[in-house]
């Protein structure tokens, strides 16, 4: 269960609260409310109803009670005001008395964030039962002054005023004597930017035992009362939900937001922020050739499950579920141990937990203890078979022993089976061997030992391990986990959070803690620029042109030949060598040179026709398949070349034209086979995202199908 949480913030909206001192472009009120809202958006966030916040605001323009507005309303009335007067004692008082009356003698945990620049008069006559009634209420105080004079932080505000630096030293004592915090505002906002790492109450996912043998039939066997914990979890993003703008609202009044619902509205599925939850309606149909558009709604109590057998859709009744449940019970068994060195660390598929003794089980301890520092001075893990509770599946663990000095416990990782491994040929990196089995140490594939050299001193001069350095100057770890965020959850959090606070505003750039480590440090890249060079230089890299895209007819230049003939010479001899006929036993090369000189449309389009007619040729005769390969291959061609030259069309209505063909057996009898090995490599038709004239995603997708179109 979640801890209670009661917290009231004090924010004083007093006349000075309207001075940008320092420099700052902000006032000094919104830069205190930076802080207010980050706290108060991350309790919203949290949608807990254990977690109440309170606002109290101190020399304001009036008196109003600000918990009873909404939350747009409260962001509106935190403005300077005209006051100068104001006790922040007072305040102090007030938000004791509604911490009281909420939470009475239940546990909570109880705190007050006074947030001042201490401009105004103070009256110090009770501070002593003051402080009293924090300590027996249990309530922590937290005091975050504007420009508040910080030695730890290293802050000190110069030509401060008499009564500020009065009321700070009144403040300071407060917090010492009733073991409060005090500090600058300066700190706690800078700290805003580095994202809090969210604790989590850890909860058991196992309380049992470990066993090793059968204990109910063997005495010498080892059972340990033991519970297993998550040691760490994976921190996703929060994810959006599906709703729209209701039309009888303005589009203004649609961006306002708030935490209440109307009961009305509640119960009609729209929230009185002006959105309404999207429904979700599910139908399902079947093949029904006398049902209007081909097809039948079905309710889902006559569907039926299916199991996926190949491509067959194997059905077991529900009275024969029993047979597809594989029966286990709840268990932790040691199946066996092996050494550490031998254990390969790509294995680990899982998160990882924690496994302890059992709480205030002093036998447990003793004997968990001695098993842990067995495997730990064996140098040895033990493969645990786990279920986690009855009729789970399986799996099987990982137990890595972990000795330090407050802390004796195994750590547990899930390992593959067998059939979660997929193994994998690739021909060695070290040598090149030759179709004659000639083992080549020495080849242009193989990096020389100057390279490999120079690829180590480069690795090393990029080390990031010690680059980082300590507040005293020492080299530490540059990038350590404990300091590294995940950009994506936490920005998420962070344009949530502004949004919910200012809705018609840009969000604000990410902070500079997740940007940080986005690239390596500048000064270790320039270090290692001279051992980059010398990669450079060792492996001749040279720089290769792009290739050319988008190749039209009209292009009159061609790539030039490695035999130093001048086609484009030779054909001029000829000009009706240009649009000549593709013989069919050099039908690929011939195709190329035509789409290569083309000059007009006209002549692509007949380069495409007779390339057509050769591939209808070669499968009407080929004997069994031994044309399709050519055919295939010529289809591949085609659309390479289409695609090159942003002439999509032509391709398409080609395979437009065969598949019907293929299908219906006019090209020679049955040739469903070409058709599967177009699907099986993939030469459906050119989409819009390759061609500018090409088909839709879905005439694509339906074009694959084993069905005349």
């Amino acid at each position: 269960m979640s801890q209670k949480e009661a917290t009231v913030y004090i924010v004083d909206c007093g006349q000075s609260m309207a001075k940008r001192d320092h420099g700052r472009q902000q006032t000094n009120l919104d830069w205190s409310l930076e802080y207010v809202w980050d706290k108060l958006t991350a309790t919203v966030a949290t949608a807990r109803k254990t977690l109440l916040a309170g606002v109290i605001g101190l020399r304001t323009d009036g008196t109003q009670n600000l918990l009873d507005d909404e939350e747009e309303q409260l962001r509106k009335d935190l403005v300077p005001s005209s006051a100068v007067s104001g006790d922040a004692i007072s305040a102090l008082v007030v938000a004791i008395q509604m911490i009281s009356n909420t939470c009475k003698k239940l546990a909570y945990q109880r705190k007050i964030v006074l947030m001042t620049d201490a401009c105004g008069p103070m009256q110090t006559d009770d501070l002593p039962s003051i402080t009293q009634k924090l300590k027996d209420d249990g309530i922590e105080l937290v005091v975050l002054g504007v420009d508040f004079d910080d030695a730890e932080y290293g802050f000190k505000e110069e030509n401060k005023d008499p009564v500020k630096r009065e009321n700070e030293a009144v403040l300071e004592q407060l917090c010492k004597d009733c073991d409060g915090v005090y500090g600058t505002l300066m700190q706690a906002v800078d700290e805003l930017s580095i994202p809090r790492v969210k604790a989590v109450k850890p909860v058991p996912s196992y309380r049992g035992h470990l066993t090793l043998g059968n204990p109910e039939d063997y005495d010498t066997a080892l059972s340990i009362d033991v519970e297993r914990y998550p040691k760490t979890m994976k921190a996703s993003a929060p994810s959006a939900s599906s709703f729209v703008i209701r039309s009888d609202m303005a589009a203004a009044e649609a961006t306002q937001s708030t935490q209440s619902l109307d009961g009305d509205e509640a119960q009609n599925g729209t929230a009185s922020d002006g959105l309404a939850s999207v429904k979700n309606a599910r139908t399902y149909q079947v093949v029904d050739e006398n049902a209007p558009g081909g097809k039948k709604d079905v309710d889902r109590d006559e569907l039926a499950k299916g199991y996926e057998y190949g491509r067959t859709a194997v059905h077991i009744s529900e009275s024969d579920q029993n047979v597809v449940l594989y029966e286990t019970t709840a268990s932790f068994d040691i199946i066996g141990f092996v050494n550490a060195t031998q254990y390969q660390r790509y294995l680990d598929m899982s998160r990882t937990n924690v496994v302890v003794a059992m709480k205030n089980n002093d036998k447990a301890s003793m004997a968990l203890s001695s098993f842990i520092n067995a495997l730990f001075e064996l140098e040895s893990y033990a493969v645990a078979r786990f279920v986690a509770k009855d009729n789970r599946e399986p799996r099987i663990l990982l137990l890595a022993p972990n000795v330090e000095q407050d802390l004796e416990c195994l750590y547990d990782i899930e390992l593959p089976f067998a059939e979660d491994l997929r193994s994998y040929k690739f021909p060695p990196l070290d040598r090149v061997v030759t179709v004659s089995g000639k083992v080549l140490k020495v080849h242009r594939n193989l990096p020389s030992d100057d390279l490999m050299d120079a690829m180590s001193s480069y690795v090393d001069s990029m080390d990031l391990s010690t680059f980082g350095k300590s507040d005293e100057g020492e080299p530490v770890e540059y990038a350590p986990p404990d300091e590294t965020f995940s950009p994506l959850v936490h920005r998420i959090n962070q344009v949530i959070k502004h949004r919910a606070v200012y809705p018609d505003t840009d969000p604000p750039p990410p902070h500079e803690v997740l940007t940080r480590h986005s690239h390596p440090p500048e000064e270790l890249v320039e270090a290692a620029q001279p051992a980059l060079d010398r990669i450079v230089k060792a492996a001749d890299v040279k720089k290769v042109p792009p290739k050319a895209r988008g190749r039209r007819y009209g292009r009159k230049e061609a790539p030039k030949p490695l035999s130093d003939l001048d086609v484009n010479a030779l054909l001029a001899q000829d000009p009706s060598r240009k649009s000549k006929r593709i013989d069919p036993n050099n039908a690929i090369p011939e195709f190329k040179q035509l789409i290569e000189h083309a000059e007009e449309p006209e002549q692509l389009t007949s380069a495409c026709n007779q390339l057509a007619g050769v591939i209808e040729d070669w499968i009407r005769h080929s004997v069994g398949d031994s044309g399709y390969g050519r055919a295939i291959e010529a289809i591949r061609v085609m659309r390479e070349e289409m695609s090159d030259i942003d002439m999509g069309e032509l391709y398409n209505s080609f395979m437009r034209a065969i598949k019907p063909k293929l299908l219906g057996e006019e090209l020679g009898g049955e040739r469903r086979d070409v058709f599967g090995q177009i699907r099986r490599i993939r030469l459906g038709l050119l989409t819009e995202r390759e061609v500018a004239d090409g088909a839709k995603d879905e005439e694509a997708a339906e074009f694959m199908k084993f069905t005349k179109t």
